[in-house]
């Protein structure tokens, strides 16, 4: 990493654990992400499996939370890298300087893999928003959906939350726990009504016949179909770890904000909504496509629908009201989610930046708000880009989604083997921490990317089409960020292996601050 000059502008510390723990809360958004995936995970072949599918992502989530926690813990002075600086850090600190040549090369990868994750995740929140608001305002307005309109939409919503991230970590936190606050009663509202509504009528068919049969797998191929849904739910954990630079005590808090973010909106709210809504399933929620998981397979809102049989019910014929202030709930969730990947993605492009292994123009703070503003106003013309793309159709809001999730695996699984090097010899580690995690999470992180590939192509149709236009995609960036090394090498003479005993390698920061 790039020394740091005296008079620099630099972050400010001032997030306690509520401020890290807010901020990856808004990422895993139960409000949001329930209204947007329920229509996906309703497949009626494999939808049965839904919540014990859940519960598997969560477990492998929390294995990669766990390897985060570890290189938080032990990298407090990590600063905005997160992954990017974990992975030189952890060749740095290795006994036998023959390792060092490896140490660019490494960080580089991680970071300019991550890019695929955070740079193309908030355009796709920005897309869902798109829709959602399409959803509220054609229920006033039918006539309301012409594509420009949908573009317009994601347009705003990326310029709004990209005011918010350029004012700084403060603003967005406060944000943020206003957000938490109001998804969290709407979803726990919807499922406890959810839950009520069976309980008064015994006599309607459900699906479940029991809530064991909710929380128990019934098929292995519907599990493993599902599974490679769910993990997407519980992504985000990790971006307590860019916020390093701002937090009071990062050696304390980051590792706990990481796991204790993933305990709350996963463990407790994802596994309460999930059984709530899987125990509510029955024949009453039809359309032209039929009843129960085929009808919500066939809805643009499966959420919404049963918000109205639900409303309709309990709240005395107004269910069209309640599934308006859900999808409003939803939208504001969604602001939290965009947010939060936002401040992520310019926090890691800002230490590339810093170190020039991205333009430096990415390593420039805002003197009075101390926010990476460049990487802000880049990534929210890249997100107003994306969400208006992706809007467009489900053919391209498939695409972008599939890239996202293409670099949310490489990224985890990657940082899952760091964790893994960077204790190795360590005296005193936890093995559990440092080894049965780490490689658990960077195999099942794999399996899954696997899976959701193997799933996609083997569907064929247009699904097939679209992983494959994004695995191409995915590949071309990975062969520019090598371009890139090649080019800055021939033009600045910066080796992409340095030699062993290089003066550079060895004077670096994260040698000096592990000695």
């Amino acid at each position: 990493m790039a020394a740091q000059s005296p008079t620099e502008v630099t972050m400010k510390p001032t997030l306690g654990l509520t401020g890290v723990t807010i901020n990856a809360m808004a990422l895993i958004a139960p409000g949001a992400f329930l209204w947007t995936t329920y229509q996906l995970q309703a497949a009626p072949g494999s939808a049965l499996n839904m919540w014990f599918a859940v519960f598997v992502a969560t477990a492998i989530a929390m294995l990669t939370a766990i390897a985060y926690a570890s290189l938080a813990r032990r990298y407090p002075e990590a600063g905005a890298g997160s992954s990017y600086f974990f992975a030189e850090a952890a060749v740095l600190q290795q006994e036998e300087h023959r390792h060092f040549k490896f140490a660019r090369i490494s960080k580089f990868i991680v970071g300019w893999t991550s890019h695929l994750y955070y740079w193309v995740y908030p355009g796709v929140m920005v897309a869902f928003m798109g829709l959602v608001i399409t959803y509220i305002i054609q229920t006033f307005v039918p006539s309301f959906g012409a594509g420009w309109q949908e573009v317009l939409v994601c347009v705003i919503f990326a310029v709004i939350v990209g005011a918010i991230a350029y004012i700084g970590v403060s603003g967005a936190t406060t944000a943020n726990i206003i957000i938490n606050i109001i998804q969290i009663v709407a979803l726990l509202s919807f499922s406890i009504m959810a839950i009520v509504y069976r309980v008064q009528h015994p006599n309607v068919h459900y699906l479940h016949p029991s809530a064991l049969s909710v929380i128990t797998p019934h098929d292995m191929g519907g599990l493993i179909f599902q599974s490679t849904i769910a993990i997407l739910l519980v992504v985000g954990f990790e971006s307590a770890t860019a916020l390093a630079a701002e937090a009071k005590n990062p050696q304390r808090d980051i590792p706990r904000g990481v796991i204790l973010s993933l305990v709350i909106q996963a463990v407790i709210f994802y596994f309460f909504e999930y059984f709530a809504a899987n125990y509510f399933v029955n024949d009453g929620l039809k359309n032209t496509a039929g009843t129960g998981f085929t009808a919500a397979y066939a809805s643009g809102a499966p959420i919404g629908d049963m918000a109205k049989i639900i409303g309709n019910s309990l709240l005395g014929g107004n269910g069209q009201a309640f599934a308006i202030i859900l999808a409003v709930s939803v939208v504001i969730a969604l602001v939290g989610t965009s947010l939060s990947c936002l401040n992520t993605g310019v926090r890691v492009t800002y230490a590339m930046g810093k170190d020039t292994e991205m333009p430096s123009v990415f390593g420039l703070l805002h003197k009075g708000y101390r926010t990476p503003h460049i990487g802000v106003i880049v990534l929210t013309l890249v997100s107003a880009i994306i969400g208006s793309y992706g809007v467009l159709s489900i053919d391209n809001l498939t695409r972008v989604t599939l890239i996202s999730n293409i670099g949310t695996f490489l990224l985890y699984g990657m940082t899952c083997i760091i964790c893994v090097v960077a204790f190795a010899g360590v005296a005193g580690r936890n093995v559990f921490s440092t080894i049965i995690a780490p490689v658990l999470g960077a195999a099942l992180n794999i399996l899954l990317f696997i899976g959701v590939i193997y799933y996609a192509i083997t569907a064929g149709g247009s699904t097939q089409a679209d992983t494959i236009i994004a695995l191409v995609f995915a590949v071309i960036w990975l062969i520019l960020g090598f371009v890139y090394l090649f080019v800055r090498q021939s033009t600045t003479g910066v080796a992409i292996l340095h030699p062993p005993d290089h003066k550079e390698t060895l004077d670096s920061p994260q040698v000096l601050a592990t000695e």
